[in-house]
C-alpha cells in the first residue's frame, strides 16, 4: 500500500468518542473519464494544477480527500489514516445521522459513472474492507449516493454490489446482507 498521509492535509480530528461504523465506496477519475495519471492524488494533496486540464481548473480550490484510493491496476493510496476524519462525504446522512465524515471511511475506486469497474477492484475493495471490519465496529458499506442522495452518484449504475456481496460473504469473518447495502 502506498502511504500519503503525510502529504494530505484534508482531514482532522473525529469527534471525541466518535465510532468507525460506515463505509464509504465513491468513484473517481482525474480528468473525468481518464484513468492512471497523477490529478486524484494531486487533488487530495493541493497541488492540483489548474492550467494542467480544463476541468481542474474548476476543482482545484476543493479541500477534499478520502482514506483510500483503489486505483484500477488494484493498488491501494492510502491519504488519511483511518482513525482521522477524512473529508469525502459532505453532507451527507446515513440512517438519521447527518455528517458522516464523523463516522465514515472513504473509499474511492478509480472509475466513473460510464463502464465497469476492474475485477482486481472489487478483490482489493473487499480485502480492504474485510481489514477495517477487524478494526472497527462497521455496520455497513454503502455508496455515496446513498448518502447524499440527489447530489451524488457514485459509486453509479456499473458498480456491482453483488459481485462485492459475493467476496465478503467468502470470507469467514464477515457476514455481508443484501444490496444495496453491504451490513454487517
Amino acid at each position: 500500500m502506498k502511504d500519503l498521509t503525510p502529504f494530505c492535509c484534508n482531514h482532522d480530528d473525529r469527534p471525541p468518542g466518535e465510532a468507525v461504523r460506515l463505509i464509504v465506496v465513491h468513484a473517481i477519475s482525474l480528468p473525468p473519464d481518464d484513468f492512471g495519471g497523477p490529478g486524484v492524488e494531486q487533488l487530495f494533496t493541493n497541488t492540483l494544477d489548474p492550467d494542467a486540464h480544463p476541468y481542474y481548473a474548476t476543482i482545484h480550490h476543493l479541500r477534499v480527500s478520502a482514506h483510500y484510493f483503489i486505483r484500477r491496476d488494484g493498488e491501494i493510496i492510502c491519504f488519511v489514516d483511518p482513525g482521522r476524519r477524512a473529508w469525502h462525504a459532505g453532507v451527507s446522512c446515513w440512517n438519521g445521522r447527518e455528517r458522516c465524515n464523523d463516522f465514515s471511511i472513504g473509499i474511492e475506486l478509480e472509475g466513473s459513472d460510464t463502464m465497469p469497474f476492474e475485477p482486481v477492484q472489487y478483490e482489493r475493495l473487499a480485502a480492504l474492507v474485510a481489514e477495517l471490519k477487524r478494526r472497527y465496529p462497521i455496520e455497513a458499506v454503502v455508496g455515496h449516493s446513498d448518502i447524499a442522495p440527489g447530489r451524488k452518484t457514485d459509486p453509479g449504475p456499473f458498480f456491482d454490489w453483488n459481485r462485492l456481496h459475493a467476496l465478503l460473504a467468502q470470507r469467514d469473518d464477515i457476514r455481508a446482507d443484501a444490496h444495496p447495502d453491504v451490513k454487517f
